[in-house]
């Protein structure tokens, strides 16, 4: 239950609701209890007519000091008939139990719906952390357990603070009420009938625990199921590519059925724990039966107080039974708040250190830079420097895993830097409002990523304004030289895309990547490899068509190709995390380095093509 002590604040913001709840639990009980003594009346009331009919065929005399005690029931019917009588008991039997059924709605309308928000509350609370965590997050953590945690185990969690909270609380009340009538009937009675229940708090206390270990372990693997099936559907093509579809059902059906497993198991126990908490309650039942028989024989209660007592005993039935639901509900809504808690508890590595505005010029150095993966420990960087002053371009050269990417990363400070410093104009990254830096750089990443959504948006995502005009967005397009390929569709820019781009070409993706990240002309502009799937032709467009954009903003270019970083201001070669050569075009050729190297076999490449 300690996990769960984290949705305190939460009962405590809907805490009228939850008052108000209690209170109608309390009402509607109330009512539940009535019936039970209209029914005793008129078991009472036919009775006596039996033998009152037999004492006058006798023809002895009533002696009043034997007559039943007068109730106010007894009393508002003396004047009816039998069969009058017997309709009024009917007649307000229903009406309580209309009035037990209108607060029972009440209570519903304020505990479940009390649920429903806090469950609207903390999926948005989850949702907005996960933004605020870092890349390392993402890279420790696999897509389908993320998703599986702010879905199943919230729908979990808000079992518990709905059915849960509301037949625990029903229990309680419930079970004081009935209790405290049936002691103040019978005190012998009511611990016969109340004797089978300790019995059961024990099996519950004992099977409950079980009940927690199996739902962590059925948890565990429905995150695997969700993550294996989300990574199938993302990577379809592949499938279908190297016809692994066969392959990719049989893993399914594998992971699908140790699922199975682990949840029948599970539910094998619930199975057991349901028809033994019965059991127990029919002998409540029975001893109830008997030993109230017993008594009427004897003429300690009448006829009318033993049904009474069969009716209260059902009416602890379901709250009861329910206990075990519940306690299962709550110890699987535990399990569920643990997981949660556990990604809640995560501080991101990466914090805003600010909120003050700053005015970002673009200015950029690294110095003596080193930085280290921490999943993996990799060295991706040794001791980098450079600088680039707004207006410039930095390109930067290398092998695949020469830490290319990395440096277009400590620039957006996706990550911190190991060793040295990361300057934006003159003042350390870590210093500098996050939020505001961000917003100010465009960049387009290796892997290009478009939301399921119309062109127009996908465009216009990094824009506040609620309303872009078309005319800057086309602009933006026309500048990344795809403006033309959009005009084609037949709803132009509001033409929907699949999931990840999935209706475009490659070289499509990457060039609206482009107009998103160049449309609100922000002070830094990274391009990391983002021309790697189109032409030549349309790589030299797209280059002289950002020429006036570049003039004015600090510029980094991540390219394998030369003809991309040519005309840089400063073109950086990497080679295993270390910068072997630094220069311009002309002067790293001059130097028959590696530049010069990568230069002569791309000149061939293009000859022979």
């Amino acid at each position: 239950m300690k996990s769960l002590k984290y949705l305190n604040k939460y009962l405590w913001k809907y805490r009228y609701r939850l008052i108000l709840g209690v209170l109608f639990v309390g009402i509607s009980n109330i009512f539940a209890i009535y019936p039970a003594q209209v029914i005793r009346e008129a078991f009472d009331a036919v009775a006596q007519s039996d033998e009152l009919k037999s004492i006058a065929e006798a023809s002895e005399a009533i002696d009043t000091e034997e007559t039943p005690e007068i109730s106010f029931f007894t009393s508002f019917t003396e004047n009816m008939s039998l069969g009058e009588a017997l309709l009024f008991f009917a007649g307000l039997v229903l009406l309580l139990a209309l009035l037990q059924g209108i607060f029972t709605f009440f209570t519903r309308q304020t505990i479940i719906i009390m649920s429903r928000l806090i469950e609207y509350d903390l999926k948005n609370e989850i949702y907005q952390h996960y933004q605020e965590l870092s890349m390392s997050f993402y890279k420790k953590n696999n897509t389908g357990d993320i998703m599986n945690r702010i879905s199943e185990d919230v729908t979990r969690v808000r079992m518990y603070l709905g059915p849960g909270i509301m037949y625990t609380i029903n229990l309680l009340v419930r079970f004081a009420l009935v209790v405290a009538v049936m002691v103040s009937i019978d005190l012998e009675l009511t611990l016969y009938a109340l004797a089978p229940l300790p019995v059961l708090s024990i099996l519950i206390y004992y099977i409950s625990n079980k009940i927690n270990l199996k739902s962590e372990v059925v948890q565990r693997h429905l995150s695997r199921l969700s993550t294996f099936s989300q990574e199938s559907f993302s990577g379809i093509r592949i499938i279908k590519s190297f016809v692994k579809e066969k392959y990719m059902n049989e893993s399914l059906d594998k992971e699908a059925e140790e699922y199975k497993s682990k949840n029948l198991d599970l539910v094998r126990l619930e199975a057991f724990f349901a028809p033994v908490m019965m059991m127990l309650i029919g002998l409540s039942t029975i001893l109830t039966v008997y030993i109230g028989g017993l008594k009427a024989i004897e003429g300690e209660i009448s006829l009318g107080n033993i049904a009474e007592f069969i009716i209260y005993v059902n009416m602890l039935t379901w709250p009861v039974t329910a206990l075990g639901w519940v306690t299962s509900i709550i110890q699987r809504a535990a399990a569920s708040q643990e997981r949660v808690n556990e990604f809640l508890q995560t501080k991101p590595d990466i914090q805003n250190p600010s909120d003050e505005p700053f005015e970002l010029k673009g200015k950029i150095t690294f110095k003596d830079v080193s930085f280290v993966y921490p999943e993996s420990g990799t060295l991706a960087l040794d001791k980098i420097s450079f600088e680039v002053k707004p207006g410039e371009t930095l390109a930067i050269i290398g092998r695949t895993g020469a830490g290319k990417s990395t440096i277009a990363d400590l620039i957006c400070r996706l990550f911190d830097a190991n060793e040295g410093e990361v300057l934006i104009d003159d003042k350390n990254i870590k210093e500098i409002n996050l939020n505001a830096l961000r917003s100010e750089i465009g960049y387009v990443p290796q892997e290009v990523f478009l939301f399921s959504d119309s062109i127009r948006n996908n465009i216009s995502f990094g824009i506040t304004e609620e309303v872009v005009p078309i005319e800057r967005i086309e602009e933006a397009a026309k500048k990344a030289v795809i403006h033309h390929s959009i005009a084609e569709f037949p709803k132009k820019y509001d033409t929907e895309l699949g999931e990840r781009g999935i209706t475009l070409s490659g070289g499509q993706k990457q060039r609206i990547s482009i107009a998103r990240a160049i449309i609100d002309e922000p002070h830094i502009l990274i391009f990391d490899d983002c021309l790697s799937a189109v032409d030549t032709e349309t790589e030299e467009k797209i280059l002289n068509n950002l020429k006036p954009l570049m003039k004015q903003r600090s510029t980094v270019i991540i390219s394998h190709r030369i003809s991309s970083v040519q005309h840089a201001d400063q073109i950086l070669v990497l080679e295993e995390g270390r910068l072997i050569e630094k220069g311009k075009h002309n002067e790293l050729i001059e130097q028959k380095g590696v530049y010069y190297e990568t230069y002569q076999k791309q000149l061939l490449e293009d000859e022979e093509a």
